[in-house]
């Protein structure tokens, strides 16, 4: 279950957002709520309303397509935030000059989705498995693959201690 909300012209610009948006997306959803709620940043109070629009947005959906969804198992999926239009000002300046300002807004723009748990079946992952077993396989039991340094390492130890054994029996029996 995916659902999003998007609030627009939010009056703060969207560097100071970003740094609050970064530390939630991916979490999942009432860790989010709690990283916002303690949040000492202004924006944590405009992105938690969007948050939780999302989230009632993602009920709204369930309920229409009459599925179950746990709100607690809600994750973070897309969290961004861009830049909306500047607000252009002026304000008077020495020697009857003007000096421009500039009145920075934002868009915020929240997914949420349904853990994969919970909408995945257990078989997918039990084939990922077996898929990943024989390449493990195959890669443990060829000792001189490209991959392999332990494999090349023994090889050229065998090398050596034959080479070794070879020259002591050789000077064993010149004398």
């Amino acid at each position: 279950m995916e659902a999003r909300a998007i609030q627009r012209t939010v009056r703060q610009s969207a560097r100071k957002m970003r740094l609050v948006i970064d530390q939630i997306r991916g979490q999942a959803v009432p860790q989010a709520y709690a990283i916002l709620r303690f949040s000492k940043k202004l924006a944590a109070k405009q992105i938690h309303k969007v948050l939780k629009s999302a989230v009632a947005n993602a009920e709204q959906r369930a309920l229409r397509e009459n599925t179950a969804l746990d709100v607690d198992r809600l994750r973070v999926k897309y969290a961004v935030v861009n830049e909306g239009p500047t607000l252009k000002r002026f304000t008077p300046a020495a020697m009857g000059r003007a000096t421009p300002i500039k009145k920075r807004t934002s868009h915020v723009e929240i997914h949420v989705e349904g853990d994969a748990e919970s909408r995945a079946p257990k078989a997918s992952s039990a084939k990922s498995e077996a898929i990943a077993r024989p390449v493990r396989a195959g890669s443990a039991g060829s000792a001189g693959s490209a991959g392999s340094k332990k494999g090349k390492r023994t090889k050229a130890t065998k090398r050596k201690k034959k080479k070794a054994a070879a020259g002591t029996s050789k000077k064993k029996a010149g004398k």
